[in-house]
């Protein structure tokens, strides 16, 4: 039986939310978390682009030490020889996606006229082929603006993608154009031609990411082939953002219809939900809407009197799962007395305080300084206060802590 994975790209697609960023310590940050949430595969970021390699570089060290293992990284570029010969220099990553636009839409408006739906295949195939032959493990190929794309013609991409080496192809509803109806036939149409693995690629423009990304994987596993669908934390993204990963992993497990017969990656972790989430709304500085599913303040609120009586009769009367199973639960504590913390203009008393009470201890005065400087830097980067994962990252891994804060390659 097919199955159905979870690929993450809050660190590609998520970061690309207008007017919002994250530095390089929190990306990473977010990556660990997502790996011990069970995720198959976080995008992590742009190859081509400078900033970026250090980064990239890092997380590829991490992955090498086991911090971030077994979950697969990879990376995001134009379906452009040129851009995966500078990936293939830049960085020693297996894993890759590349992107071309599809609909004619897009070959009109975008590439205005200047290319054919031929030449969007061929251009793709040579991108394709590079990578391969460069070594690359896996390559994933989108169709941007898939939603909008004559039918045959993505078969015939898919197909041609396929046929080169390609391990997935990326359906892309890249302006929130399907209805989960729509998303189900065309995506059953395409699985049943090309015979390929597919992603799901949702944006949320009409609000139906979450539906269509779930019934487009539906579709997927019906006609036999795995599919993998594309997520970020607490939905962000582009414009009205992307299909939220906590509920698309409890559509998956809680739908009727769905957890019987259609198999999530067992390695999915719910109990990791509560806290990246969190750690996602400090880094991007945007708060969890009171609704949010599964982790909103609201989402296991109860005032109504009959709603009240049933849930503290049986919680099932009310609530569809349990709180515990997304790792809520434990109080918020707030410090109200003295606080010290670390950030760039910190001392080494101040330092030293604030990592005893984490029970970290530095072998001598110079790697306290050095980690010092560290932290320094990387309040510099994420303008916040460091939280008590990123001080313990930065102590445990120092050099990678050093690549990140360092943005010439």
């Amino acid at each position: 039986m097919a199955k159905i994975y979870i690929i993450d790209v809050t660190n590609r697609d998520g970061v690309q939310t207008s007017r919002l960023a994250l530095a390089k310590l929190q990306k990473t940050l977010i990556n660990i978390f997502l790996n011990k949430m069970g995720v198959f595969q976080s995008e992590i970021g742009f190859p081509v682009t400078r900033h970026e390699i250090n980064y990239l570089k890092a997380n590829l060290s991490l992955v090498k030490k086991g911090v971030l293992s077994p979950m697969v990284i990879s990376g995001w570029m134009r379906a452009v020889k040129k851009d995966v010969e500078d990936t293939l220099e830049n960085v020693p990553i297996e894993n890759i996606n590349i992107s071309i636009s599809t609909s004619d839409q897009m070959i009109q408006g975008k590439f205005m006229g200047k290319v054919t739906r031929q030449d969007v295949i061929k251009t793709m195939v040579d991108a394709l082929k590079t990578a391969k032959s460069g070594g690359v493990k896996t390559v994933g190929v989108n169709a941007e603006d898939a939603s909008r794309t004559d039918l045959d013609y993505l078969v015939d991409f898919a197909n041609a993608a396929r046929e080169n080496g390609a391990a997935r192809f990326r359906y892309c509803d890249t302006l929130g154009y399907d209805s989960p109806f729509s998303i189900y036939d065309r995506i059953a149409y395409v699985a049943e031609k090309a015979k390929i693995p597919i992603e799901l690629h949702c944006h949320n423009d009409l609000g139906m990411a979450v539906a269509t990304s779930i019934a487009g994987a539906k579709a997927a596993v019906d006609a036999g082939v795995d599919a993998y669908i594309n997520t970020t934390v607490n939905g962000m993204g582009e414009r009205c953002g992307n299909a939220d990963l906590v509920s698309v992993i409890l559509a998956l497990k809680k739908a009727t219809g769905y957890a019987d017969k259609y198999q999530l990656d067992e390695s999915v972790d719910l109990k990791m939900a509560w806290k990246l989430t969190k750690y996602a709304s400090y880094a991007f500085g945007i708060p969890i809407p009171i609704n949010q599913v599964g982790v909103g303040a609201n989402a296991f609120a109860h005032e109504s009197g009959i709603h009240v009586d049933g849930a503290l009769k049986d919680y099932r009367n009310y609530e569809l799962y349990h709180y515990e199973e997304l790792g809520r639960g434990e109080p918020e504590v707030i410090e109200t007395g003295r606080m010290i913390t670390v950030g760039e203009y910190s001392g080494i008393k101040g330092f030293r305080n604030v990592y005893g009470k984490m029970e970290i201890e530095f072998k001598d005065e110079e790697e306290a300084r050095r980690i010092l400087d560290l932290v320094r830097y990387a309040n510099v980067h994420t303008q916040k206060p460091l939280v008590e994962d990123e001080l313990k990252f930065i102590a445990d891994h120092p050099e990678e802590a050093t690549l990140l804060m360092t943005m010439s390659p």
